[in-house]
């Protein structure tokens, strides 16, 4: 998506700068009726420009705990989650509205498109919210971004009207409409079949290779040699992290 002058400044940031995230000693606490129950546990983990990060571990391991406090979504109960200068932690719910509308795409399992905007309305959303761009160039972008995910002949339908997989597309394209460095995925090819689930995947590894930090939660084992690293998680804890394959 971006030029190769933008690619390349991101790649030198990467190699001279901070990780674009850092999680150091985070853990997540919830109190439940049945008593404390502890989601995650001393997590330590960095993500760099350029990296596609795969979560893995069996369901109730922490996978989309680790993705809600790295995107502000949920709190930490300890620990400092550092992305690009924000301290995480510290920001207030307003503050966090912001700073992931222009920092952060986030994609989800259930693509969370609003049913009654057209696909195009839908991915100008996040450029309404953090007017990031002059409201005669909004859609132009839309345009664009839908064009690159090979949907642009859907930019003014209603998302109902489009295959689990464009609806998939539409949802990225609306993650990318700020331009973010860093872009998180939960379960993303959860309810796409065996060839659309190969398409996204090559798309996120795509996305990163342009310089973003890239994170996915993910049960798919087929797509090791796309991520640059694979963290596992069991009981709230990686037991697991290593290089894999090149990204290619």
């Amino acid at each position: 998506m971006d030029d190769d002058a933008t690619t390349n400044a991101r790649r030198r940031g990467c190699a001279e700068g901070a990780p674009r995230i850092a999680m150091r000693d985070v853990s997540k606490i919830y109190a439940t009726a049945a008593g404390v129950f502890q989601a995650l546990s001393r997590i330590d983990l960095d993500v760099n420009a350029g990296d596609f990060v795969a979560i893995v571990g069996k369901s109730g391991s922490g996978k989309s705990t680790l993705v809600n406090v790295m995107t502000g979504i949920d709190s930490v109960t300890s620990g400092t989650i550092t992305a690009g200068t924000a301290e995480i932690q510290n920001l207030s719910q307003e503050q966090l509205a912001v700073w992931r509308g222009r920092h952060v795409g986030v994609v989800f399992q259930f693509f969370q498109l609003l049913p009654t905007l057209t696909v195009a309305e839908n991915i100008m959303l996040p450029m309404d919210f953090c007017d990031t761009l002059p409201p005669a160039e909004r859609r132009g972008r839309a345009l664009m971004l839908l064009d690159k995910l090979g949907i642009a002949t859907q930019a003014d339908k209603l998302p109902a009207d489009l295959s689990g997989g464009q609806q998939q597309r539409a949802a990225i394209a609306r993650a990318l409409a700020n331009d973010p460095p860093i872009l998180v995925a939960d379960e993303p090819t959860g309810n796409l079949d065996s060839r659309t689930s190969d398409e996204v995947v090559h798309l996120f590894a795509d996305l990163a290779r342009e310089g973003r930090a890239v994170v996915m939660v993910t049960h798919e084992r087929d797509f090791t040699r796309l991520f640059t690293r694979v963290v596992e998680l069991h009981d709230g804890c990686i037991v697991g992290t290593g290089q894999q394959g090149s990204g290619t």
